[in-house]
């Protein structure tokens, strides 16, 4: 494409150690194309300088590149610890030396007569007799020191005291490209490279817009090759460019992991220091964005973190962006700049000048007493708001650690010693991650671990990848409630010492959540008489974008509107997006007007409709023509055609059972009975707890439950499971659930395990720390026969329970 000055050199040796590849290779199988490529004996010594100085001679002249593909004989083993002999015949092993090149090369020459024999002989001996002092020497020299040992993994992150970027507001997107602008004015040796980051297009988020046309001997487009990104970083860097390479998504960093672990990251140690790579590779980077799925959604600092060599940081502001940025491509070392893409929009204000921030430095967001909680990138946004919701209920230091390579120990011992309790919150996975490094460090410092008065807590994503389904993505990610439930937990937790603790506990199923959209807290539908209000609100167009403007309102207050109908129009940095209809029905009032700034969730307007919900619209739509359309909410709406939804897009709705309950339910028969018990004996017992034990009495409820348990002791039939093979075994030994009732209207279930072989005393504390543990955000595995709920606060007087196998049965109270 460029004519680059580039000779490619393959040896052909014709064995991968003792398997043949003469017919088996790229060009034997016509993988690569045999016009490109000119065949060369490598035995002739001649052949192979004659045809290198013409391929040269061309190269200087733009006529490059060449391709040589050599023929050389493997003359020895593989190693010294192979014997080619197993698997090369004598015949063969006896004409290796017809291909020597050194052989050939003097029997060409004393031919010739441009030395003889004797001079050849002598030559030999000297070469061997220099090889043998240098083995002497290296022999006598020094060992190394253990000292050395970490001197050339990296050097110290630069000090920088610049001012970057002016006062104002900016969002992460504007601060990355001001200073990728910065950096290629400062420098004509920094060279950017990467997917798509020419102009017009500037990068898939816009990050190099413009920089092209302003520096186009700097920035260039990269073929759709990782690989072949992160090896011409590493070149370009070890001869004194300073590359800042992109790649589309950090997820796809993989392609080109053999250059990144074991050229790029190792260069300076294996070099004793005499080779750097001066090199900053960034990336977006990360979740909180529906539809990104597994190759766009990933975070994997702690896969990158494992490889000595590689400086790595997170920044979680425009701040952060502007001042990490300008020092990594300050390094002499290379640098993974993760880029939050859920963040790359969220614009800040700062009254002060923006300054270059260190490598390894961590950042104080909020000062407190009571806690200490560590996050970076997108889990710092999540844990403000888990800060801002707990409001004042307890103090909390929150610490953005930025740098996850180098990082901040002394930051976090500080805090630590102040707090004596610590939440780290990640979006990586829980396994061998940053996070658990933070705590094992934390709890393996002996004067730090004296002083804890609670056991460390990892909030983190599941050891599970970002799913398609935005419900998958959210399920997996740490969200406000369980950061909440973990500092709660926190700081209710003294003086114990158990292993480190984890919200969602790998051993358990992970905790279904309902899926709420992020910024959303309108209700969605409100009834007014026997027509329904439907909120109509900025959906989440993806990749970071936080707000819109309103560029056109196409529906007037009382006009008809029909499903998938254009409402208004918003613009982002991206595009105009038409929002559609979800609904059919009348337009109410709008709550915006053209030209205001409009956030994602925020709620633009009204809607009414007569349809009870938008999956009745489609079980309309989808029945005979015969029947009439749904009436209009006014009489200035005109009735829409039968088959209007017939090929309508279908918003999902998440169904109060999951998809697993549903399927399980196919295999009970409901059977219910309704039984009027005596209360007299617990009351009694009751009020005998509550004057011996005063405030520390076991509940009825409690008392109910072990009631339940020594039934289910006497009757075999409720210590029964139905398995997933729709086998029926009953146990000795059983648990029971108990329902719990969690905010927004949802259920869990709290399993005490073993429920008959409690003794009272020991079934009591485990009932009370089971439920709690459960409304904090535990998920236990459902092995009980029989379920207890309890109903009679909302005034049911009976109810059909739903039974989900394993269980056998639901006690319904009222």
């Amino acid at each position: 494409e460029k004519n680059l000055p580039l000779l490619f050199l393959v040896e052909d040796n014709a064995y991968g150690i003792s398997m043949p590849t003469r017919e088996t290779n790229p060009l034997a199988l016509n993988v690569l194309e045999p016009d490109n490529w000119r065949r060369i004996e490598g035995q002739n010594v001649q052949q192979v300088y004659d045809a290198t100085a013409a391929a040269f001679e061309k190269i200087r002249a733009d006529g490059g590149p060449f391709f040589f593909w050599i023929n050389m004989e493997r003359l020895s083993s593989h190693t010294s610890s192979d014997d080619q002999k197993l698997y090369r015949n004598e015949q063969e092993l006896r004409e290796l030396e017809k291909f020597d090149p050194l052989k050939c090369w003097k029997d060409q020459l004393i031919e010739e007569g441009l030395i003889t024999a004797e001079d050849f002989a002598r030559l030999d001996s000297e070469i061997r007799e220099r090889i043998r002092r240098e083995y002497t020497e290296a022999e006598k020299a020094e060992d190394p020191s253990p000292n050395e040992l970490l001197a050339n993994v990296t050097k110290p992150s630069p000090k920088i005291e610049k001012e970057i970027l002016p006062p104002g507001k900016y969002r992460i997107g504007d601060t990355v490209n001001k200073t990728l602008r910065l950096g290629l004015e400062e420098d004509r040796g920094r060279i950017l490279f990467g997917e798509d980051i020419e102009d017009p297009k500037g990068g898939v988020f816009r990050l190099t817009q413009k920089l092209s046309t302003a520096f186009p001997k700097q920035v260039f487009n990269s073929p759709l090759a990782e690989s072949t990104i992160l090896g011409v970083a590493c070149g370009l860097a070890a001869y004194g460019k300073r590359p800042v390479f992109e790649l589309q998504f950090i997820d796809f960093i993989y392609p080109g992991f053999n250059q990144l672990v074991t050229n790029i990251s190792t260069l300076r140690w294996r070099s004793s220091g005499n080779w750097k790579c001066p090199a900053v590779i960034y990336a977006p980077y990360g979740a909180y964005l529906p539809g990104g799925s597994l190759w766009h959604s990933q975070a994997n600092e702690s896969a990158l973190a494992h490889y000595p060599g590689l400086n790595i940081v997170i920044p979680s502001t425009p701040a952060d962006a502007a001042g990490l940025l300008w020092t990594a491509m300050h390094c002499e070392d290379p640098v993974i700049f993760l880029i939050p893409k859920h963040l790359l929009w969220a614009e800040h204000e700062y009254a002060e000048p923006i300054p270059a921030v260190p490598l390894g430095r961590a950042r104080q967001c909020r000062s407190g007493s009571d806690v200490t909680v560590v996050a970076w990138g997108n889990t710092i946004e999540k844990s403000l708001e888990a800060i801002a919701k707990i409001n004042n209920e307890t103090t909390i230091e929150l610490i953005d650690l930025r740098s996850i390579v180098p990082w901040d120990k002394a930051a976090i011992e500080e805090s630590v010693r102040k707090t004596r309790r610590l939440v780290v919150v990640q979006e990586d996975t829980e396994n061998c991650s940053v996070g658990q490094m933070i705590i094992s460090h934390v709890t393996s410092t002996p004067e730090l671990w004296d002083e804890m008065i609670s056991p460390p807590i990892l909030v983190s994503k599941a050891n599970v990848v970002i799913g398609y389904n935005p419900i998958y993505e959210y399920a997996a990610l740490p969200d406000v409630e369980r950061i909440v439930a973990a500092i709660r937990h926190s700081v209710s937790t003294r003086h114990e010492r158990p292993v480190v603790a984890g919200i969602g506990d790998s051993r358990r199923p992970a905790k279904q959540r309902e899926y709420v959209q992020p910024g959303s807290t309108i209700p969605a539908t409100t009834e007014i008489g026997k027509r329904r209000m439907q909120s109509i609100t900025v959906p989440v167009m993806g990749e970071g974008i936080r707000n819109a403007k309103v560029v056109s309102l196409l529906k007037k207050t009382g006009d008809p509107v029909a499903l998938d109908d254009e409402l208004c129009e918003v613009e982002t940095d991206k595009a105009v997006y038409p929002i559609q209809s979800s609904f059919a029905g009348v337009m109410g009032e709008w709550k915006t007007k053209v030209g205001d700034t409009v956030d994602i969730g925020q709620e633009l307007g009204t809607l009414f409709t007569d349809e009870a919900s938008l999956a009745d619209q489609f079980e309309t739509a989808e029945v005979s023509a015969k029947r009439k359309p749904v009436e209009a909410a006014e009489s200035a709406a005109e009735p829409g055609d039968a088959d209007r939804g017939r090929h309508a897009r279908r918003y999902s709705i998440e169904p109060a059972l999951s998809p697993t309950v549903t399927r399980k339910l196919s295999r009970v028969i409901s059977a219910n009975l309704q039984i009027d018990a005596r209360w007299d004996a617990i009351r009694e017992a009751r009020e005998l707890a509550k004057k011996k034990d005063l405030e520390n009495a076991p509940s009825p409820s409690v008392m109910m439950a072990w009631a339940v348990v020594r039934a289910m002791e006497k009757h075999g039939p409720f210590r029964r499971l139905i398995l997933e093979n729709d086998q029926i075994v009953q146990n000795d030994d059983f648990d029971l659930g108990i329902a719990v009732a969690l905010e927004g209207d949802r259920l869990a279930t709290a399993v005490i395990t073993n429920a008959n072989r409690k003794s009272w005393p020991e079934f009591v504390k485990t009932y009370d720390e089971t439920v709690a543990a459960t409304r904090g955000g535990r998920v236990d595995a459902m092995n009980a026969p029989v379920v207890i709920t309890s109903l009679g606060a909302f005034g049911v007087k009976a109810g059909a329970p739903i039974v989900v196998p394993p269980s056998v049965g639901t006690l319904v109270g009222s």
